[in-house]
């Protein structure tokens, strides 16, 4: 587990701040030449952690950092999409998150859906399929409309998967799996033999999703906090001090040079070289 803050501006954009240049969209849009493309993480999940903070620290109410932090989230997909990442999952709100207080909890209901009322064509005209994972049933039924409608327009969308988990626990997913699996066995449509991880992995949300490559949250908390705990069984981990608004490309950039200078063996142990 890495817990770093790179100072700004460095690495590829560094020469054009310094120098007053503005980057063009096509500029952007160009994989940084220090990254290795035969290394970029094909699934990338985030933690999207320190909107409140962000927000206390310039004076303003707790909504205002959670609205910054869906325009970040927005250009995140860009980059990711822009760079040849397939697949992004971003922890919106966990099932724990229903303890804070009623307004911001309602603020981020309808945060959620209007962002998919404005965005939807955007994304879809991207290429961008969209998915939720989580217990939807408990959201308002106006939001479910909307994520089922979105789920439904951009189910054959192939430049970017983006999932986004509400309503979210991690141990509820898999108990959940439990549940379905032992009815199976009740109903002896399956035996006790057949169980088995991969059977596990076909109930899971994320069925059809690669298992992440890497894990980055913000804020310089480091704890998973109930996110995919399955999933992300040999995930890379990335953790910064820098507040998830504040998380911009050059950011994600150093994310990206650090898993790349990551030695994923999966638990095994690579061969020695003969002398």
């Amino acid at each position: 587990m890495t817990n770093t803050s790179a100072p700004f501006p460095t690495g590829r954009y560094a020469n054009d701040s310094a120098q007053g240049k503005s980057l063009s969209t096509s500029d952007k849009s160009k994989l940084p030449i220090d990254l290795n493309p035969q290394k970029i993480p094909q699934h990338i999940a985030v933690i999207m952690d320190g909107n409140g903070r962000w927000a206390t620290s310039r004076g303003l109410p707790r909504i205002a950092g959670h609205r910054q932090g869906a325009k970040t989230l927005k250009e995140l997909l860009r980059c990711c999409k822009d760079w040849g990442i397939k697949a992004l999952t971003a922890y919106a709100f966990s099932t724990e998150n229903w303890q804070r207080p009623v307004e911001e909890v309602n603020f981020l209901m309808h945060l959620f859906e209007r962002l998919l009322h404005r965005e939807l064509a955007q994304m879809h005209r991207e290429g961008v399929r969209i998915s939720f994972i989580g217990d939807l049933s408990a959201l308002p039924k106006s939001l479910q409309t909307e994520m089922e409608r979105s789920m439904a327009e951009t189910l054959n969308n192939q430049a970017i998967h983006f999932t986004v988990a509400v309503n979210y626990g991690s141990r509820n997913e898999i108990t959940r799996v439990c549940r379905q699996v032992a009815q199976l066995v009740e109903q002896s449509k399956l035996s006790a033999q057949e169980v088995n991880e991969s059977l596990v992995e076909q109930h899971l949300y994320t069925a059809d999703t690669p298992e992440p490559d890497l894990l980055i949250r913000t804020s310089g908390e480091m704890r998973l906090s109930n996110f995919l705990l399955w999933q992300m069984a040999y995930t890379e981990m990335y953790f910064t001090d820098i507040l998830w608004p504040d998380f911009n490309r050059e950011a994600f950039h150093q994310a990206l040079l650090s898993y790349q200078n990551r030695d994923r063996r999966f638990g095994q142990v690579k061969a020695s070289l003969s002398a």
